[in-house]
């Protein structure tokens, strides 16, 4: 039994690096994660029933956060490099991430029965999300000035990004040209740029937990096909446009970072089921 609750803590522990990443890496989504291992709508229950079994509840979460914050931490020291370096081979590694965990966030999105109005809801949800973020760089056009507030606008986009699964934060902040800065202040550790991301992460997870574990209550099905709209639709805007100079070595990169991808994804997808 001792064993057992070891490698589930480690396991959570996992999950919560993975998690994390969706808070810093463009094109991946912490909530559509934290949907995939399972834990999601236990975070949200949790956030919108706070003191229902509180001790059991932060028990479960310290390695989840811990993991988080471990993972945030490790890779702002190397995801500006990496993409400054290696953009367009390393977005093929966080297109086959999420395209591992499609079947599990599928698998989770009928657990309670599908219908048609929720396929049309997925396509509708697709379009318009992509639409929005094909636009978004020309919304945003790169000219938001940063400071206390902007930078907790920035956090509540990153807890937005945890309330709604499949939603990037970090595409929005790319667009707003604040991501660098971002990931800059927090391998530096400037409390200037972490304090107002945290207030406002905190607030936006706060305010809008209560609305999303209604919209389970009534909608599971609707909702979860939503999601999946929005990960399908932020999974095409991440897909690499640029080869210019690319050489046949560098084309195989990109395959085998793909496939790399995928099955780190879907291994991790079916770890909960695993070790349930």
């Amino acid at each position: 039994m001792e064993k057992t609750s070891s490698k589930d803590w480690i396991l959570r522990f996992v999950k919560g690096m993975f998690i994390g990443s969706g808070f810093i890496l463009p094109g991946v989504s912490g909530g559509a994660l934290a949907a995939i291992f399972g834990i999601y709508e236990r975070i949200i229950s949790f956030l919108a029933h706070i003191t229902k079994n509180f001790k059991e509840n932060v028990l479960f979460f310290l390695p989840v956060g811990l993991g988080g914050l471990t993972g945030v931490f490790l890779l702002s020291f190397g995801v500006s490099f990496l993409l400054g370096e290696f953009e367009t081979i390393i977005l093929w590694f966080f297109v086959g991430c999420i395209v591992g965990t499609v079947p599990s966030l599928w698998k989770e999105a009928g657990k309670k029965g599908r219908n048609k109005v929720d396929t049309i809801i997925m396509g509708v949800t697709f379009v318009l999300a992509l639409l929005f973020l094909l636009y978004g760089e020309t919304l945003f056009d790169g000219q938001v000035e940063q400071n206390t507030w902007t930078w907790m606008m920035a956090g509540g986009l990153i807890g937005l990004g945890l309330i709604v699964p499949g939603l990037s934060p970090s595409n929005f902040l790319v667009y707003m040209g604040m991501y660098k800065a971002m990931s800059d202040g927090i391998k530096t550790v400037d409390f200037g740029v972490i304090i107002p991301i945290a207030i406002g992460g905190l607030v936006t997870v706060l305010a809008l937990s209560k609305v999303m574990d209604y919209i389970f209550s009534i909608a599971y099905s609707k909702l979860f096909h939503f999601i999946l709209g929005v990960v399908f639709a932020s999974t095409i805007m991440i897909i690499p446009k640029d080869y210019t100079g690319f050489s046949l070595m560098e084309y195989g990169l990109c395959f085998l970072m793909l496939i790399g991808g995928t099955l780190l994804g879907s291994w991790m997808s079916r770890l909960e089921e695993k070790y349930k």
